[in-house]
């Protein structure tokens, strides 16, 4: 079996999908004597995450975590993304997972190739967040004579929203110390406490996180707060920053949210607590009208410290007694024992021991 990916080909030149993905299918019988190509909208495939979807493009979306999954038999397995989407993780039956990067020049990546004959499973989740990159799902190759896409998988009954801001989107997780400066390369979704979370909890999860990002204000913003960049502005859109399509809500209804927000509010000690406050609290009514029986849990992060952290504890603690379905959880503190990822955020051990105790946590509140 060979598992290293590589490129078939660039397609940047076509400019709309429905060319894009003709060219794909006309390149492939070319190459492949058998093989069947599967529709991104197929309903054998399962999606997870906040995803557009439209006749006139295929599923788009931007926020980390963002999953396909499918069942299938053949001999070879090959994914079509729009030009520069990025980086993946891809698990493919019970193999080690490994990451796959769709360039500016690649729209085509054969994940694996000699597979044994038999069922397999793909999994492929985004592992970065993709606000600037304008990810796309465009469909599946499986090649073989006895190529065929089985039923899907089942989805999940336990929902869980994550609410954050750079410690949900793992960022820069794959670094190695916390002097080298993030990039794309060392972030990795799959490293972070929220999906190691779900993942444990066998879970059906939707990310809704930025880097950066604050309940009333984000990182080194003015101390009055940053209006038009904020998470409570930005919840309601399937695309974070496009005010075009709204999500809707009545198509994810979680039984947990994880709300995961602070850091950035407080960042470098120029806030003010009773704003952070008062925006926290409209949008805790915000999400009780939209899911009026998810169990919501206001959480501290890792990475808030002395003052601030006092200050966000006892502002989380006075909104939790306001509903009985409000809960309360502290995450470790990092305290450099476990090293450090990109600009001194969670290293990808600091992720796993918050994902441990969260799924404690949530395991209590889900027997």
């Amino acid at each position: 079996m060979a598992l290293q990916p590589y490129t078939l080909f660039p397609m940047n030149k076509f400019p709309k999908f429905h060319t894009l993905w003709l060219a794909v299918v006309i390149i492939l019988t070319a190459s492949c004597s058998r093989g069947i190509e599967v529709d991104p909208y197929d309903p054998d495939i399962l999606y997870m995450g906040r995803i557009l979807r439209s006749d006139s493009m295929p599923p788009t979306f931007c926020y980390p975590g963002t999953t396909a999954m499918l069942n299938f038999e053949g001999s070879s397995i090959a994914m079509a993304a729009s030009p520069g989407s990025g980086y993946f993780m891809v698990e493919l039956d019970s193999l080690p997972p490994f990451k796959i990067n769709f360039t500016t020049s690649d729209s085509l990546i054969i994940l694996a190739d000699s597979l044994a004959a038999g069922p397999h499973s793909l999994r492929v989740t985004y592992a970065i967040e993709g606000y600037d990159k304008h990810p796309q799902f465009r469909g599946f190759h499986i090649g073989g004579a006895d190529a065929q896409l089985l039923p899907a998988p089942e989805r999940p009954e336990l929902k869980i929203e994550f609410i954050g801001n750079s410690i949900t989107c793992g960022y820069g997780t794959e670094a190695e110390n916390g002097d080298i400066r993030f990039s794309y390369d060392n972030q990795n979704h799959t490293l972070s406490y929220a999906y190691l979370t779900a993942r444990a909890l066998d879970a059906d999860f939707n990310i809704v996180a930025r880097s950066g990002i604050g309940m009333y204000r984000s990182y080194n913003g003015p101390r009055e707060g940053t209006p038009d960049e904020r998470m409570p502005g930005e919840y309601d859109r399937t695309i974070i920053y496009n005010p075009s399509h709204y999500w809707n809500h009545r198509s994810f209804n979680p039984d947990i949210i994880c709300i995961n927000l602070g850091t950035n509010d407080t960042s470098l000690g120029n806030y003010d607590i009773a704003l952070f406050e008062e925006a926290y609290k409209k949008f805790l009514a915000h999400l009780r009208l939209l899911h009026p029986d998810a169990k919501i849990v206001l959480l501290t992060g890792p990475m808030l410290h002395g003052k601030a952290l006092d200050d966000v504890r006892k502002t989380l603690d006075r909104l939790a007694e306001a509903d009985q379905n409000f809960y309360r959880f502290d995450m470790s503190e990092q305290t450099g024992e476990l090293g450090y990822g990109a600009d001194h955020h969670p290293s990808r051990a600091q992720a796993a021991k918050n994902a441990g105790e969260l799924t404690a946590y949530l395991r209590l509140m889900t027997d």
